[in-house]
């Protein structure tokens, strides 16, 4: 499913967007895994629990979540003067439009840390192998 993501690392998630991918990852498990025989003969389609069960809970909402903490890191590991790090750090001049503010990509991963409850993690993203194994873990928390 990797090509339904191009990009991924990027993206600002919303519901809608969440809703669309959920849709089309269950739509695509159902075909895989096909239906259910019934003790009794008859088949059904399998309910977006079994399905979840049977991918392990690494669905591909979590999936780009994880990776966009993967990037998060990298970029928080890079120098100062790196051409990345400075346009992650950069604030415009000018104040948002008014109404209800769109979210942001840096609102959006530290929503999943607080999720993930990482209240130290500008100190664990140093940490390579750490990090690694905190995306790992993102991979499979449900509440994500």
């Amino acid at each position: 499913m990797k090509f339904a993501v191009y990009g991924y690392e990027t993206w600002v998630l919303e519901g809608s967007i969440i809703q669309k991918f959920s849709v089309f990852e269950r739509r695509i498990l159902r075909k895989i895994f096909g239906p259910t025989k019934e003790v009794n003969g008859i088949w059904r389609i399998k309910t977006n629990n079994e399905l979840d069960e049977l991918i392990n809970h690494q669905n591909i909402i979590n999936y780009v979540k994880a990776q966009r903490l993967s990037w998060f890191g990298h970029i928080n590991r890079m120098p100062e003067t790196s051409t990345v790090k400075r346009i992650h750090k950069w604030k415009p001049f000018a104040g948002r439009p008014a109404g209800k503010p769109k979210s942001r990509w840096d609102d959006n991963v530290r929503n999943d840390l607080k999720k993930m409850k990482l209240m130290k993690w500008a100190e664990q993203v140093q940490d390579r192998s750490k990090w690694k194994a905190i995306v790992e873990k993102a991979k499979t928390v449900p509440e994500l």
